[in-house]
């Protein structure tokens, strides 16, 4: 629990606390293993009750890190235009735009370590607060990166198994080519 909340940027009883969370609301299941996400719960969750669960809130023009659309990956398939992108607002940030509550307060600090992280929480937040457009894009992007990785590890910085493997994800997952729009299918 510790290595995660070193990766998250929380405590170790955060971690707990949230774990047993998670748990209360059946997204995921305990085991002598470790504790392991229930695919299906968490994809329903969300895709359609992260924004009512985190409603997103927009402040002023600030500085800080950027999020949705304005962040990888939808940074590639949306142009953000003339007006001020949503960021999370961080000191150490380099972006202007409306400021974005984030998750947590952690967040900014936590996603700079991971990119995988980054551009998960990116998604959700293009969930939280983004037009049609951008949450589509974003439910089909969130939904295929979590397929891809095993139950336990979302980021290859944070397991919650407790195992000694840890798994690294394929080398193109990385990739920040840009790829064509994602299929509507």
């Amino acid at each position: 629990m510790a290595k995660i909340g070193v990766a998250l940027s929380i405590s170790a009883s955060e971690v707990h606390a949230a774990l047993r969370r998670l748990a209360l609301s059946r997204l995921v299941s305990s085991d002598v293993d470790g504790s392991r996400p229930l695919a299906d719960r968490v994809e329903e969750f969300l895709v359609h009750g992260v924004k009512y669960a985190f409603p997103a809130k927009r402040g002023e023009v600030t500085r800080g890190l950027p999020t949705s659309y304005a962040a990888p990956p939808l940074s590639r398939y949306i142009d953000a235009g003339s007006d001020p992108p949503p960021v999370w607002p961080f000191s150490e940030g380099e972006q202007r735009g409306v400021s974005l509550e984030p998750l947590y307060r952690t967040v900014p600090t936590a996603a700079l370590r991971d990119q995988v992280l980054y551009e998960l929480l990116a998604l959700i937040d293009a969930l939280r607060a983004g037009r049609v457009r951008e949450r589509q894009i974003a439910e089909q992007e969130l939904l295929a990166r979590i397929r891809r990785q095993p139950y336990n590890d979302l980021s290859p910085e944070i397991s919650i198994r407790r195992t000694s493997k840890q798994y690294r994800p394929p080398h193109d997952f990385f990739c920040a080519s840009p790829r064509p729009l994602p299929s509507d299918a």
